[in-house]
């Protein structure tokens, strides 16, 4: 049994490899936490840009595009010339021209 470690030494060396490994995958995992935690911030980020992009084309559609109501021409008034009324010829005043008769 002179190998030159004794089996308290192993043990030692295996918990600190344990150790290692423990918090090597600690620090992964919280790496990850804020990898998607960024993600979704910047995810969600667009998305609120892309709804109000989405919502300003469609109010500029409808107040400029083709899609605005076209307004009504208002009737402009147009000068009225009153006009008198022709006197009518009454019974009286013409008389009868006779027909020939063949």
């Amino acid at each position: 049994m002179a190998s030159g470690r004794s089996g308290k030494g192993r043990a030692s060396a295996d918990e600190r490899e344990r150790a290692r490994r423990y918090e090597a995958r600690r620090r992964f995992a919280a790496g990850l936490v804020r990898r998607r935690r960024r993600d979704n911030v910047v995810a969600g980020v667009a998305g609120g840009l892309l709804v109000l992009a989405v919502i300003g084309g469609q109010v500029a559609y409808y107040t400029l595009g083709p899609g605005a109501p076209v307004a009504d021409p208002t009737p402009t008034p147009t000068p009225t010339v009153e006009v008198s009324p022709a006197p009518t010829p009454t019974p009286s005043d013409v008389s009868p021209t006779p027909t020939p008769t063949p």
